[in-house]
C-alpha cells in the first residue's frame, strides 16, 4: 500500500466512509458474505461507482492481519488536514445538528488517533484542533486511528479561541471537561447543536479555550487517580452524547 491510501475496515466504519467522503477507490468483499448488511455497503458502492472486487474471506485474514474486517474493507485517499474555511462550509451543508470535537492541544499522536477512532464511531462530523501545540496528521496517527483520520474531517485552526467564538455564534453549545467542574457529565444535556472541548495531556484546558466553553462539566473519579488519559474521557464523554441524542 502507497502512502497516499489508507484502508478503512468493518462493517460500521465502510459504511460510514461510503456515506460521508469521496475520495474511495476500491472495495473488497468476502465473496461469501450475503446479508443484509453488506448489501446496504455494495449499493452504496455501486452509487458512487467505485469497483468492487470480491475475494476469499481468507484473502482479507491474511491482507489485514492487525484488524477485523468483517469481511469488507475499503481503500481510500488519505484526507488532508483541513482548515478554517473547511469548517465554515461543513457547518453550512449539515443536514443533522452539529457534533464536534474540539481538542486543545493534544500532542501524543497516539492520544490523537485514539480520539479520531472514538469520534467516527460516535458520528462527530469533524475534529478541529490548533495548529500551534498539536500534532498533525503524522503515520502514527492514522495507524492508530485505524481508517479513522480518512473519515472524520481533522481541521487545524490558526486561532482556537477565535474559532470557539464564532462556532458558539452559529449556535454551538460548547461543552468543556475539567476535573474541577461543578457538574457531571451525566448531569448536561448533551442533545442539539454541540462542540465536546477536550484538553490536551497534562494541562487540560488552556485559558482562552476554558473561556470559550458555554459549561464546563467532569466525569466523576471514584478511585485514586485524579484524571483519564485524553483519549479514554474523550471516548467516554463521546459516547454518552451518542446515548442522549439517540445515535445508537
Amino acid at each position: 500500500m502507497s502512502d497516499a491510501h489508507a484502508w478503512v475496515l468493518g462493517l460500521h466504519a465502510v459504511k460510514s466512509a461510503l456515506r460521508r467522503q469521496g475520495g474511495a477507490e476500491e472495495l473488497l468483499v468476502d465473496v461469501k458474505r450475503r446479508d443484509g448488511r453488506i448489501k446496504e455497503i455494495l449499493d452504496l458502492a455501486e452509487k458512487a461507482g467505485i469497483p468492487l472486487q470480491q475475494i476469499p474471506g481468507r484473502v482479507l485474514d491474511e491482507r489485514f492481519r492487525s484488524g477485523n474486517h468483517q469481511g469488507v474493507a475499503l481503500r481510500l485517499k488519505q484526507r488532508q488536514t483541513q482548515d478554517e474555511p473547511y469548517l465554515q462550509a461543513l457547518l453550512k451543508r449539515l443536514e443533522a445538528p452539529p457534533f464536534l470535537l474540539i481538542l486543545d492541544g493534544v500532542q501524543d499522536p497516539h492520544n490523537l488517533g485514539a480520539c479520531l477512532r472514538s469520534a467516527d464511531g460516535a458520528g462527530v462530523q469533524a475534529v478541529v484542533a490548533p495548529r500551534d501545540r498539536s500534532v498533525a496528521l503524522t503515520s502514527t496517527v492514522r495507524k492508530v486511528a485505524s481508517g479513522a483520520a480518512e473519515t472524520v474531517p481533522f481541521i487545524q485552526v490558526s486561532n482556537l479561541a477565535r474559532t470557539l467564538k464564532w462556532l458558539k455564534g452559529e449556535g454551538v453549545w460548547l461543552i468543556g471537561t475539567a476535573g474541577e467542574a461543578g457538574q457531571s457529565l451525566y448531569e448536561v444535556d448533551l442533545c442539539g447543536p454541540l462542540a465536546i472541548v477536550m484538553g490536551g495531556e497534562g494541562k487540560g484546558l488552556r485559558r482562552l479555550t476554558r473561556e470559550q466553553c458555554d459549561l464546563l462539566v467532569k466525569l466523576p473519579m471514584a478511585g485514586s487517580v485524579e484524571s483519564l488519559n485524553v483519549s479514554v474521557a474523550c471516548g467516554i464523554t463521546l459516547y454518552e452524547a451518542v446515548r442522549q441524542r439517540g445515535n445508537v
